[in-house]
């Protein structure tokens, strides 16, 4: 019996091919506001691979954070922030945070790119401000810093902090007005705290 592979190998082409396009990295909404900071002087504006890139890191650190996967999300920060927060230190405090990133639809509200900033190591970053909303009314808020030393380099996270909000201090789907300053996040449309 002589068995026709063509279909099958086309079939599995297909797929491939889907999942592959499935597996591309988010794309921030037009509506996002958006920011860019360079050196006096210099004109800068992030290119396409750029803003993939590190969506990409941003969205593979999230993703690994909620499935608590504290291994991957660790390996992705900077080495000077993994040498002042120990391993297990870190994953400690994540740990104890059992409710962060658990359940939750994370929507970025603001990207800032900065082009070699004052006192930093040089190289592009870029900072999600986001917003986790779940379904039992709580959410996540605070930011993302990824960072590229050079076009060529791999991104890294850099800095991140990020608070949970509870439902009864949460109005009209908004923290309210005496929690938003202990809060680490930008909700936008005029709300936000000073970071």
């Amino acid at each position: 019996m002589v068995i026709d592979c063509w279909p099958l190998l086309a079939a599995v082409a297909l797929l491939t091919s889907a999942s592959a396009a499935f597996a591309a990295p988010p794309v921030v909404a037009p509506e996002v506001e958006r920011e860019v900071v360079a050196p006096e002087g210099v004109t800068f504006a992030p290119t396409p691979t750029d803003e993939e890139g590190a969506i990409d890191r941003f969205a593979a650190y999230t993703m690994a954070l909620a499935k608590r996967d504290y291994a991957s999300a660790y390996a992705m920060l900077r080495l000077s922030f993994q040498a002042s927060n120990p391993r297990l230190e870190w994953e400690m405090n994540q740990r104890k945070r059992a409710g962060l990133w658990a359940d939750g639809t994370i929507r970025i509200l603001r990207l800032s790119w900065y082009l070699d900033p004052a006192g930093q190591p040089p190289g592009l970053y870029a900072a999600f401000d986001f917003r986790g909303d779940r379904a039992d009314k709580t959410m996540d808020c605070g930011y993302v810093v990824v960072h590229r030393a050079t076009p060529v380099a791999g991104w890294t996270v850099v800095r991140t902090d990020t608070s949970e909000v509870p439902a009864n201090l949460i109005e009209d789907g908004v923290p309210k007005a005496d929690v938003l300053r202990e809060l680490p996040c930008y909700l936008g449309k005029g709300i936000a705290t000073n970071l």
